[in-house]
């Protein structure tokens, strides 16, 4: 039996298997369907610590591999399909493969997807102008118009951290009335950097043929009538989905699948099982806090198994 398995290879899951594993508690990671997270599909990271010139995603998550190996975290590429965790006895993992992993704690850290428009473009221009996070690589686009999709709180804290860089900020909603708070949507409308184009979706992200963004085209949900929108950015904001499906049996979530956590810890319902980074964190959303939160969990994790023997 495992001391200790973690579930997921983001920033989360990376801190937590250094903390354990130089707490000689050797642990094992799943590093799931994308080994190193979501960061391994970005290029530059700019806002983690310790990097004056900024570090390609790819290369950080990679480091963090290389760092939890050094002190003899093994690491299994497979995917948890499910679990069970009882009040006593083993946690088991049940892997893609059809094999066991039994551990005498757990720690999840299997993070969350953003949502996506579904378009073509879309993908083709990720990271090249298409973004999911304006705390991320808003900094990249300044003195230009942006473009922001969505109608929720997100959409609107998105749309107004933005106007510290863009020219203009324009905001695509599909109805003619936003679906966030009150509060949030008279700050975004308030400023005067803001514009909204209503009963509008997005069709066609320009240009993949220039290998960057350069506009957005949208249909009027009313009228069917397209128009092209200038923009050198376009920030999806219409949620995000956790990583959490192999769990709805066994840990408490809220209701739109986030790992609840208890008395700001990251112990679980379940004794001997933790969560730590995107899959318990709907608010911030960064690899840093991922970090902390997997090293929390870490600790936390140490000194239950402490009270176990």
């Amino acid at each position: 039996m495992e001391n200790i398995a973690i579930i997921g290879s983001g920033a989360a899951g990376y801190t937590a298997a250094i903390y354990t594993a130089r707490a000689n508690l050797e642990p094992i990671l799943v590093s799931g369907q994308l080994p190193g997270g979501q960061l391994t599909q970005t290029t530059d990271v700019e806002n983690y610590p310790g990097f004056a010139d900024g570090i390609l995603g790819f290369d950080l998550m990679d480091a963090m591999r290389r760092q939890a190996e050094r002190f003899n975290c093994r690491t299994l590429s497979s995917v948890v399909k499910s679990v069970s965790f009882p009040e006593t006895g083993p946690r088991v993992l049940h892997l893609d493969d059809g094999s066991d992993i039994e551990a005498r704690a757990v720690i999840v850290c299997t993070g969350a997807t953003p949502r996506w428009l579904g378009l073509d473009s879309e993908e083709k221009l990720k990271n090249k102008g298409v973004s999911s996070c304006a705390t991320c690589d808003g900094a990249f686009f300044r003195d230009v118009p942006i473009c922001v999709i969505g109608g929720g709180d997100s959409a609107m804290e998105e749309a107004i951290f933005l106007t510290k860089f863009a020219s203009r900020v324009t905001i695509v909603h599909r109805r003619d009335q936003f679906r966030a708070s009150k509060i949030m949507v008279d700050r975004a409308m308030n400023n005067d950097k803001i514009e909204v184009c209503w009963n509008s979706v997005p069709v066609k992200c320009l240009d993949v043929d220039a290998g960057k963004v350069t506009g957005l085209v949208v249909r009027n949900v009313e009228d069917n009538t397209q128009k092209t929108i200038d923009c050198g950015a376009i920030f999806v904001a219409i949620g995000h989905i956790p990583n959490t499906a192999a769990f709805k049996d066994c840990l408490d979530m809220d209701d739109n699948g986030y790992i609840i956590t208890q008395n700001d810890s990251t112990y679980t319902n379940r004794p001997g099982v933790f969560a730590a980074g995107d899959c318990a964190d709907h608010v911030y959303r960064q690899a840093i806090t991922a970090a902390g939160t997997g090293c929390r969990a870490a600790i936390d994790a140490e000194r239950w198994l402490e009270t176990q023997d």
